[in-house]
């Protein structure tokens, strides 16, 4: 497995990269990077593994829309089975409980 050093909100990063998996993986780096930015950015978070949290959700719920807007033209997305169900609005509730949680908390960084 060969490594690649990437940064992601100015902070260097060393992963473990698949041969053949370099571009993927950059691009995933990207996604997250440019998610993680957006919500520093906003000024409600400071704290990087905070932000994170948000990112990694905002994401996870991107992919669940993808899987159901797949799932109604009865297609199946990529990494999922025919059999899993999306839960699109648990997500987001899931999102809306934790913005709130963050957002009084008074413990940001």
């Amino acid at each position: 497995m060969k490594q690649l050093e990437v940064q992601i909100m100015g902070q260097s990063y060393l992963l473990g990269c698949p041969e053949g998996g370099e571009e993927r993986l950059q691009l995933a780096v990207q996604k997250v990077d440019e998610a993680m930015c957006k919500i520093r950015d906003a000024g409600k978070l400071k704290a990087r593994d905070r932000i994170a949290v948000l990112a990694a959700l905002n994401l996870a719920f991107e992919l669940s829309e993808r899987g159901t807007a797949a799932a109604t033209k009865g297609q199946t997305p990529a990494g999922t089975s025919a059999n899993a169900a999306p839960m699109p609005e648990s997500l987001h509730g899931l999102i809306s409980r934790l913005d709130n949680a963050l957002a009084g908390d008074g413990q940001l960084l």
